[in-house]
């Protein structure tokens, strides 16, 4: 049964950013600082379904005080970039992909969900409307936050019957700035991001959150970021505060990339799969496997594990270089950026920002 198209009702703003001042903010865009004019919205109720699909001027939200995100969080959302090509036109990065995740993260919430033609289009036409506020330098681009919360209002725990879809903008540049630094990381021995059976698989809200004291304790140990472990041997690797990781075996043809395996408690990253086909392209072999704490550290230590990075949307691809715990503290490598890394890196970036093929027909082109 094919699902009728959302007809959608524009409304540009009046008002835009000047061409000087979008140009001043685009010059140091940083991350997530800085919004463009304009937004997408779209209605679920029970009654009416998916309506009143709108593109309006940038504006702040009215929220009643028992809407029933801010009690019960049911909360999911995406991210996704947009990039200026070559020859001036603009191209996504796999929005069918983030569609998908989207709905198998609102299934899990127990929300509706959204077409992943509806999806696509409502980010090609706030990309289309906004396009001038997408870069044109090096990996910088235009991230793209679509996003769901139930908008009923009430108390009583139980799914929602009204959500609102939204889809907004933010001009972006590295994640990390200063360049391609190896990062530091803290693994959590003490905090859980997700259990078995749990929401560690959905892109929802409520994982941020229950991540932030574990990354304020890495940073009490002077580390960058956070490192998750299983939730009941606490010695499994899973994932990176924001992002997925991977682990180089060896070096170069013979070197193998492997990722920890999906078990329902992290996040399947779109850059993760991305990558496992990057990586087989260029030659290497490729895994998904179960990596513990031990493995890491003798790997590290005998030379087996020659590089390990992070990889998510917002940062790319970035290398780690150093981990501590309670119990030991050692470097990846010579804890610089790995040859492996960098080079998946830059041919990732190449497809992204239209200076490699796409081969796997990844680059949503916009009209």
């Amino acid at each position: 049964m094919t699902t009728p198209r959302i007809e959608f009702d524009l409304t540009p703003s009046a008002n835009p950013l000047p061409a000087a001042e979008r140009e001043a903010v685009l010059a140091n865009p940083g991350f997530g600082r800085r919004f463009t004019d304009h937004m997408v919205t779209i209605r679920w109720t029970e009654a009416k379904g998916w309506h009143d699909a709108q593109l309006t001027p940038y504006a702040p939200l009215e929220i009643d005080p028992a809407n029933m995100t801010l009690h019960y969080a049911q909360s999911i959302f995406e991210g996704l970039k947009a990039y200026r090509q070559p020859d001036g036109s603009v191209a996504v990065f796999r929005p069918d992909a983030n569609a998908r995740r989207f709905q198998r993260s609102a299934r899990r919430l127990a929300m509706p969900e959204l077409p992943v033609e509806t999806f696509v289009e409502a980010c090609d036409l706030l990309v289309n409307q906004d396009k001038e506020w997408v870069p044109g330098v090096g990996e910088e681009s235009l991230y793209l936050r679509p996003f769901m919360f139930a908008a009923e209002v009430g108390l009583g725990v139980r799914p929602a019957n009204e959500y609102l879809f939204m889809v907004i903008a933010s001009p972006a540049g590295p994640y990390f700035p200063g360049g391609v630094k190896p990062l530091s990381v803290w693994l959590s021995e003490e905090y859980v991001r997700a259990a078995p059976g749990g929401t560690g698989e959905a892109k929802c809200a409520g994982n941020y959150a229950a991540s932030l004291m574990a990354q304020a304790q890495a940073a009490a140990h002077g580390c960058d970021q956070v490192v998750w472990l299983d939730a009941i041997e606490h010695r499994w690797v899973e994932e990176m505060g924001g992002m997925n990781l991977y682990f180089v075996y060896g070096s170069g043809a013979d070197a193998k990339v492997v990722t920890p395996e999906l078990t329902g408690t992290l996040l399947p990253g779109i850059t993760r799969e991305s990558l496992l086909s990057i990586a087989s392209d260029l030659g290497y072999r490729t895994g998904e496997v179960r990596i513990s704490t031990e493995e890491w550290r003798e790997g590290n230590a005998d030379g087996s594990i020659t590089e390990v990075f992070a990889c998510g949307t917002a940062a790319v691809i970035t290398p780690v270089g150093s981990v501590k715990s309670n119990g030991a503290n050692w470097t990846v490598g010579d804890g610089q950026p790995g040859e492996i890394t960098m080079r998946l890196r830059e041919k990732m970036l190449a497809i992204q920002s239209g200076q490699a093929e796409d081969v796997h027909g990844w680059m949503h082109r916009l009209g």
